[in-house]
Parts: structure tokens; C-alpha cells; sequence
């Protein structure tokens, strides 16, 4: 595996495997779904990896899994999830060639949460390999710093003071403002 490392981050090339299979509905001819990841994959554009019927298996692309000091908080949780998890970002492409465009895998979970929701792009989790994991549990422990908890203070601003009937203080007042609007010292305005 090649990574390339610094002082605040760490990053590994994975090959992203999407499945191609027959859309279920007439609107969708295909559908599409990232199922694993070839962590230290080399470049690869759209090789077919392995055929059964109509369903096709290819590596998409190699893109590299980012590790930042300042994300640990997102990867203890996604590694202690039941089956820890990559995510994996793919957005539709006008291209035949390429069908899918495949933005980004992460291994932060509030990351994958961001993309999902804008609803424009496909996040799907796909189950992070032992060495992955082991990887990522290394960068945690080397990295990880429990923020310490502060307690808010309130200001001293006098929250019991009383305001008898004024209302809003930027529009003049005569009288107070809680009358009733028709009448004016129980005679009606005509």
C-alpha cells in the first residue's frame, strides 16, 4: 500500500468496485452500486472486473482516502459502527464511456451525511477491508484529542425586568397599546 504521509494527514489510493444492474423500473435502465473498495489500487478507468449475466462488476476509479487529523471524532464513529464503513460519492455523467462520475470515498460518516443530503449524488457505505480499518484505528490513536468540555456562561443582563405595556419601543406610543383598536376612552371612532 502506498501512503503518503505529513504531520496532520494521511492518504491512501482505493479503488472504487460499482455494480451494474438492470433498473427494475422502465425509467432507469441501470442501476448503480459502489460494493467494495481495493485499498493500494493502481489507476483504472472502467475495467471490467467480472461478468455474470446482465450484472457487471468494474473498477471505476482509484481515488485517494484522505485521513485528517481534525476528523478523528467522524472516524471513531464510523469504526465503531457494526460493520465499519467507507463512503463512497458517485454523481451521473452525460458520458457513455463514463456512466458515473466518482467523486470522492471518505471514511467520515458526517462527510457522507453532507453529500446524501443535497439528494443529487449516490452515498452509499461500503464495508471497509481489515487493513483499512486497522489503518484508520492507528491514525485515531496517533491523532485523537478528547475536546474538553466548556460550560456556557449567561451574560448579567436582567432577565426579570418588566415591561408594563409598551410594546415595541421603536414605534411611539400614546397610550397604552394594549386598548382595543375601535375605540378610544369607550366612544367609537366614526
Amino acid at each position: 500500500m502506498v501512503q503518503l504521509e505529513t504531520s496532520k494527514s494521511q492518504s491512501m489510493p482505493m479503488g472504487i468496485v460499482i455494480r451494474r444492474l438492470p433498473g427494475v423500473t422502465r425509467w432507469a435502465k441501470w442501476v448503480w452500486k459502489p460494493v467494495s473498495v481495493l485499498p493500494g489500487a493502481g489507476e483504472a478507468e472502467w475495467q471490467i472486473l467480472r461478468q455474470e449475466e446482465n450484472a457487471v462488476e468494474y473498477h471505476a476509479a482509484t481515488l485517494p482516502l484522505e485521513l485528517h487529523r481534525t476528523d478523528t471524532e467522524a472516524y471513531r464513529t464510523a469504526l465503531s459502527e457494526k460493520t465499519p464503513s467507507l463512503y463512497v460519492v458517485l454523481r451521473e455523467s452525460d458520458s457513455p464511456a463514463r456512466p458515473m462520475e466518482v467523486l470522492l470515498v471518505t471514511a467520515s460518516p458526517y462527510e457522507g451525511q453532507d453529500y446524501a443530503d443535497t439528494g443529487e449524488e449516490i452515498v452509499e457505505k461500503v464495508p471497509m477491508p481489515p487493513g483499512v480499518i486497522a489503518w484508520i484505528d492507528k491514525f485515531v490513536r496517533q491523532h485523537h484529542e478528547d475536546e474538553r468540555f466548556i460550560k456556557r456562561r449567561r451574560d448579567k443582563a436582567n432577565t426579570g425586568k418588566i415591561e408594563d405595556g409598551v410594546g415595541d419601543a421603536r414605534i411611539r406610543q400614546l397610550t397604552d397599546v394594549y386598548r382595543t383598536p375601535g375605540s378610544r376612552r369607550g366612544k367609537r371612532l366614526q
